[in-house]
């Protein structure tokens, strides 16, 4: 259970950005990919970072839910999906910041300049570039926040209307949320600046929009970055301060990644490295956590799940990598998992029982 919404079993399809949008739209690719992952076992798939306005967007291919054409998109898209699939689907809202009006990753990734084809003026907390070779964001004002917040609780609407499940909330990676809570990207001089309740102050004035504009018996949580990996910018510390804060606004969870920031992280990836954040999360605030991080293996996983670290496990690039990662884990632990009657028949002899209620008759 993720606050009332029950999952079949605690892995997690982890948002996975797919840069393939048109204008903001989900396009043929993401029916292809979401249908794809909704067939694989898990128990909730989480859509990639879906911008709350145009200038929110990481890339102008990147999905939105900011018009009616973008709800109508993603609309058939879930339809599809809800025909086929038990999985629980929650959606994940977010706005990039300053690290908006991007290439996508295989153009390279770099900034792209505001005027020039694909780019566009973006905002932040305070007039400070990702790096010194791009262009500043602008320093958002009072009204600028009050418009975002705005946006964040409209796409929660339309979230609502669509069926999905869950909102996560995205405040990590270094997009928009996440600035306000790093010292490293927000030097405001008023009450969202400075100390550590400032600087929590806007996310978590969205977090209670967006809590309050979607159904009330469907959970919101959040995504974030546990520290920042520079010395003096966003930490464990900070983290834990924040989830207490959210778990008193009604955050059903906390989905714990890390860095994402700054260029000068120094950090060392290894098979969950980012675990021993959740497990702190989860002792010390007493929240449900999502752990991440380099989980590629079933019995990893089922160790994360057994020892109390977290309580689901989100898969991210071994998903892509293996769609059926959880039938796999599932015949691999002596465990069951839902398939679609088509598949029925590729039940493996030495796991008969693998999925739940196949009967495939011979002719």
């Amino acid at each position: 259970m993720i606050g009332q919404l029950a999952l079949a079993n605690r892995i997690i399809v982890a948002p996975m950005c797919q840069y393939s949008a048109a204008e903001g739209s989900a396009s043929d690719w993401h029916m292809i990919h979401l249908g794809h992952l909704a067939l694989s076992g898990a128990g909730l798939m989480l859509t990639e970072a879906t911008a709350v306005s145009p200038e929110g967007r990481i890339s102008a291919q990147d999905l939105g839910l900011y018009s009616d054409q973008n709800e109508a998109a993603l609309s058939t898209v879930f339809g599809a999906i809800r025909q086929y699939s038990p999985i629980a689907i929650a959606l994940q809202l977010a706005h990039a910041g300053r690290k908006a009006s991007s290439r996508a990753p295989w153009d390279g990734g770099r900034q792209v300049a505001p005027g020039a084809s694909g780019g566009w003026q973006a905002i932040g907390p305070s007039a400070l570039p990702y790096s010194a070779s791009e262009h500043a964001p602008l320093a958002m004002d009072r009204d600028d926040m009050l418009r975002v917040r705005d946006q964040f609780a409209q796409a929660a609407r339309r979230a609502g209307r669509l069926g999905a499940d869950a909102v996560e909330l995205h405040a990590a990676h270094g997009y928009l949320l996440h600035e306000f809570l790093s010292p490293l990207a927000n030097e405001r001089k008023d009450e969202y600046g400075g100390s550590l309740e400032n600087r929590m102050r806007f996310p978590l004035e969205v977090f209670d929009a967006v809590r309050s504009a979607f159904p009330a018996e469907r959970p919101v949580w959040i995504r974030v970055s546990a520290t920042d990996w520079v010395p003096n910018g966003w930490d464990i510390e900070g983290t834990l301060a924040l989830a207490r804060a959210l778990k008193q606004r009604g955050c059903a969870a906390i989905h714990v990644s890390s860095g994402g920031l700054s260029s000068a992280q120094s950090l060392k990836p290894s098979p969950g490295y980012q675990l021993p954040f959740a497990k702190r999360i989860k002792a010390e605030v007493g929240i449900a956590t999502i752990g991440v991080g380099l989980i590629t293996e079933a019995e990893q996983a089922e160790s994360v799940i057994a020892t109390g670290t977290a309580d689901a496990v989100s898969l991210a690039r071994a998903m892509l990598y293996d769609p059926r990662w959880p039938w796999h884990a599932a015949a691999e632990l002596g465990a069951h998992v839902s398939a679609p009657k088509q598949y029925w028949r590729c039940q493996p002899p030495e796991h008969p029982a693998l999925f739940l209620g196949a009967r495939f008759g011979q002719r």
